[in-house]
This record gives structure tokens, sequence and C-alpha cells, in this order.
């Protein structure tokens, strides 16, 4: 290779990893041989977005236990089971499935397909890899807002860090830890010198992303098929950065809305699950942003309720008495807070109706039995959005009449306004 072209290509990768960090031009094997031889400001009043569609999804990483959480009976007159009572108040808000899965084995690797259906090394080859639905709405609608999609968790516990949000291009999208930061994002507004300084690094950023998009165009003419595939696949990213950039551009220099309290300290994901919610309904409620995820994960510690356990060597049981009621009162706490959520939703006017009417909300676990820690016949519970009061649904676990989870996921994105016909391992929409 040529000195000249080196240096081409060097500072290529250079401005892509300035603007977006890991975006470096992909190597291609053709061009070796070649060279050998608008929307307006947010309102920031409460209910902003006035019946807008809107998202959440809650999910933990062990599942919670299959017997003291399905009922037998279905329909609007199923029995409330141990682990939902906590939703007596919110029954008739909601609809619990039990069939719904993924088809997967994998155990904790493939709790990371909660929202997507596609396991993270399978995902290269398919046109949206392994993005889950939220990030998938938020590529479609997040630009309304100032937050395209906030994703909650913790960077602690098993195989690392929340891992239930992917872009389409296969990264990750890396959680806000707590409710400090949560709040710092939705309330607090940086001086106006910072925000001009902010809006000048864009512009020379997004100058710079138009550079490399010259340079990477000119590069897509003079490579071979297998190598405009991998060029291809860079322009994805390069348009995902480019999105970044407007929303970016957008808000620069648009104020927050007025905190309603102090801002809250951080203090352990138990203690803090009840201001996390808060913080989320209040991201609805202001609209913004109208689409969330939220991963009880490794943070949550059994201890700060008073178990002297690991939750991970808890959720292997087997059978035993002592570890299964200890799950059930880190479970019960977490169904209690998602309860007390879907109430506060339901309290908060959204125009002509309320923001859990205006809020598809989905909980639920990639884990399906933790103790043997399968991937199927998923805790399933989705409230709010058109979902209320469809009592309790039980499909084919298997078979011909077997319903993919991601069935499910088509029609939340279709009840939002997105026309999509498919999703992940989809076969059609959830009837």
């Amino acid at each position: 290779m040529s000195k000249q072209i080196k240096k081409k290509l060097d500072r290529r990768r250079f401005a892509i990893q300035s603007v977006a960090g890991s975006l470096a031009l992909p190597w291609l094997s053709s061009l070796r041989a070649e060279t050998t031889g608008g929307r307006a400001a947010i309102q920031t009043s409460p209910g902003a977005g006035v019946g807008a569609g809107r998202f959440v999804a809650v999910g933990n990483l062990l599942g919670f236990q299959q017997k003291h959480f399905f009922p037998e009976t279905t329909g609007s007159e199923f029995e409330e089971t141990t682990l939902l009572k906590p939703l007596a108040a919110n029954r008739d808000q909601m609809t619990i499935y039990r069939g719904l899965d993924h088809g997967l084995r994998g155990g904790h690797f493939a709790v990371h397909t909660f929202l997507s259906g596609v396991l993270h090394h399978e995902s290269k080859h398919r046109p949206d890899g392994n993005v889950t639905i939220d990030q998938f709405l938020a590529d479609e609608i997040g630009g309304q807002t100032r937050f395209a999609s906030l994703t909650v968790g913790s960077e602690g516990g098993i195989h690392g860090g929340c891992q239930m949000s992917w872009t389409k291009s296969g990264v990750r999208v890396p959680p806000i830890t707590g409710p400090a930061e949560l709040f710092d994002r939705l309330f607090v507004t940086e001086s106006k010198t910072r925000r001009a300084e902010k809006v000048k690094a864009t512009a020379l950023e997004a100058s710079i992303l138009d550079s490399v998009m010259e340079q990477a165009g000119s590069l897509s003419k003079r490579v071979n098929r297998e190598d405009k595939a991998k060029l291809d696949e860079y322009f994805s990213s390069i348009r995902d950065v480019e999105k970044r950039l407007q929303v970016r551009r957008r808000w620069a220099d648009q104020a927050k809305p007025e905190p309603p309290f102090e801002k809250p300290a951080n203090t352990n994901t138990v203690d803090d699950l009840p201001m996390l919610y808060e913080l989320i309904a209040l991201a609805l409620q202001t609209d913004s942003t109208r689409i969330a995820t939220l991963e009880i994960g490794g943070s949550f510690l059994p201890q700060n309720l008073g178990i002297d356990k690991s939750y991970h060597s808890l959720s292997h049981h087997g059978n035993d008495d002592k570890a299964i009621a200890n799950l059930i009162t880190l479970e019960t706490y977490q169904l209690e807070q998602f309860g007390k959520f879907l109430t506060r939703l339901a309290g908060i006017q959204d125009g002509q109706q309320s923001l859990l009417d205006s809020t598809a909300v989905l909980f639920g676990s990639g884990m399906g039995n933790g103790s043997s820690h399968t991937n199927t016949d998923l805790p399933i519970v989705l409230a709010g959005g058109g979902y209320g009061g469809g009592g309790f649904k039980q499909v084919a676990a298997k078979g011909v009449g077997k319903i993919p989870l991601c069935n499910l996921f088509v029609d939340i994105a279709q009840r939002m306004g997105v026309e999509q016909d498919s999703f992940g391992t989809s076969t059609g929409t959830f009837s």
C-alpha cells in the first residue's frame, strides 16, 4: 500500500472516531488489492405530547417463579396468584400472556434477546441485526423528542452491564445507571456558554461527517461486491450518527423542563427503584422521550431487602423451599413497584385519556425457568396502550400453533402508528 493512500485511510478513521467513537472505516480487501496493483422545541409543561403513543419495557435478568406467577384460568376471571397480587389494582389495565418466547437457548446470554428475539452473535447477516423493539421504535419516532429513548439499568452483574437495548448496527446501548444521572438528563440545563460550545462542536462534527461520507462514497465506486456490502453496513452506521447529530443540533440551545423536586441521591437499586419509575413517568409526561427501558439487573441486591444470599445463587433454587421463599420476596417487591408505576401513569392526564392509556408498558424477562435457566415460556405482562382488560391469554408453547413473542412486538409497533409487518423472528402480528 502506498504511504499516500495509507495516510488517507488513517485520516478517515480518525474523523469517524472523532464523531462516533467506534465507527472506523472497514478494511476493504478489494482496495488493498488495488493499492498493491424539524420539529419545534419541546413544551416544558406536562402533557406536551398529548395523545402520542409511548412505549416502556421493564425486564429482569433472572425471571419469576412460574408456579407463583401464571394463573390457571384464562380470560378476565383469572385467579390472583402470589406474584400477581401486587397488580390487583391494575387488573383491568393489563393483559398477561403465557406461551410467548423467542424459541431460543442460551441461559444468561439469551436473556439479552428479550426485546429482539435475536442472539447477538447470530445477528451479523440480518438487515436489522439484533435491534431491540425500543430502539427500532426510537429510530422511527424518536426524532420527535429531546431523547429518542432512555435506557436505564446497571453496569454490574452477570456477564457485564445492562444489555437490554441494542441498535441496528449491533451496538449495546449503555444505560443510565441511577436516579441522579437520570434526573440530570431530564431537568438540568447547562449554562448558555456550555450550550453554545456544544452547538459549535456539533457543527464541527457534522462537517467532519460530511467529509467522511464524501470520501467513503468515492470508495464505493472502486470496490468489489463483497466490499460493497461492508460499505453498505458502514453507511448504515454513519446514518445513525447523522440522526444523533441532528437531534443534538435541534435541542442544543433549548432549555429543559423545570424539575419538580430536588435532585435525588443514588443509594442502591432496590431503594432507588421507586424513584427510577417516577423519573421515567416524568420523562413521558414532559414529552422528553416516548421510549424507555428499565432493566433490573445485577445491581439489584437481596441484601437490601434483608436477604443475605446472592440473587444468582438463589435463582438456581433446585426447588428448595427457603430459596423459593426468598425469591418470591424479591420478585414481589419488583412487581409492587411496577404496579405503583402503572397506577402513577393512570393518574396523569394526557388530553382526554390517561398517560397509561397512551403508553404500552411491557413487563417480563428473557428468562423463563430461573432454576434451569431456560428461555422459554417467558413471563409477560402488557399494560396500557390499548392492552388493558385482556385478562390472561395462554397460547401454544410449541408446535404449529406456536406464536413468537416478536409477533406481539409487531402489534405494539403498529398500534403506535409505525407501519411494520415484521420484526425480529416474527411470523406475523399478534391477534
